[in-house]
């Protein structure tokens, strides 16, 4: 029986890494995206380490030439792909919306929106070849316009234009490609892994990365009767 192919973009550590040793666990075969291979590789040997069975794809899902190359690489060594995790992203400029400058706003969703619809369009076909496949989009509770707009949540005093706009963003891309890909029977979800402590908030989080990874992991471990077009934490569906 061949064994299940997963793609993490921004594998090389935090969450990403962590969803790799998971799936890793699990028996997957993970190519480890990174746009850095260098870092790519310290990563996947450590992995390798541990027994799991990991390959690093360089990948920058900013980048039209790049994404491409990806998914050449990948049909060419293994002509599927049963699972692809979005989870690349930055945080961009935290000024006031009022002060945040268009180009750095046009940045962040250069990764954080566009970076995901580059990167599923590229590898469909790879996704369109397996038996049953999973998308799963790693978005954040701050993406929520519900919990946004409720003054009694945590997130709702975090008003930061560029990345939580392109996370609400992300979820509607979500939605879109859970629409047109259900007569596939490819079921696409958005991932909330919570609020994280990890390099990308100067480990403020309070939850570790093991816990983020659950949602992650139980998305993209669907079988053929999972939902798809939802938006869920380890918990279960949250507002969009």
């Amino acid at each position: 029986m061949l064994k299940q192919t997963v793609l993490i973009t921004g594998a090389n550590k935090s969450i990403g890494f962590e969803t790799a040793r998971r799936l890793g666990e699990l028996g997957y075969k993970v190519w480890l995206g990174s746009r850095d291979p260098v870092r790519g590789e310290a990563a996947a040997q450590t992995l390798r380490d541990m027994g799991h069975d990991i390959r690093v794809l360089q990948i920058d899902t900013a980048s039209d030439d790049s994404v491409r190359a990806a998914a050449e690489r990948v049909q060419r060594e293994d002509g599927r792909l049963d699972v692809l995790i979005n989870n690349a992203g930055i945080l961009g400029d935290m000024s006031a919306p009022s002060e945040t400058p268009l180009s750095t706003i046009k940045e962040v969703y250069e990764v954080n929106v566009f970076g995901p619809i580059r990167t599923t369009q590229a590898f469909l076909p790879l996704l369109k070849a397996s038996t049953h496949a999973n998308i799963v989009m790693v978005s954040s509770g701050l993406g929520s316009l519900g919990w946004l707009n409720d003054p009694t949540n945590e997130f709702a005093s975090i008003n930061i234009l560029g990345y939580n706009s392109s996370k609400s963003a992300l979820n509607a891309v979500t939605l879109s490609f859970a629409k047109e890909l259900a007569a596939s029977g490819i079921r696409v979800n958005a991932a909330d892994p919570g609020y994280t402590k990890t390099d990308f908030n100067q480990h403020s989080g309070y939850r570790t990365v093991e816990q983020a990874a659950e949602v992650i992991v139980r998305l993209a471990t669907l079988d053929r009767d999972g939902p798809t077009g939802g938006y869920f934490d380890e918990n279960g569906s949250i507002p969009w």
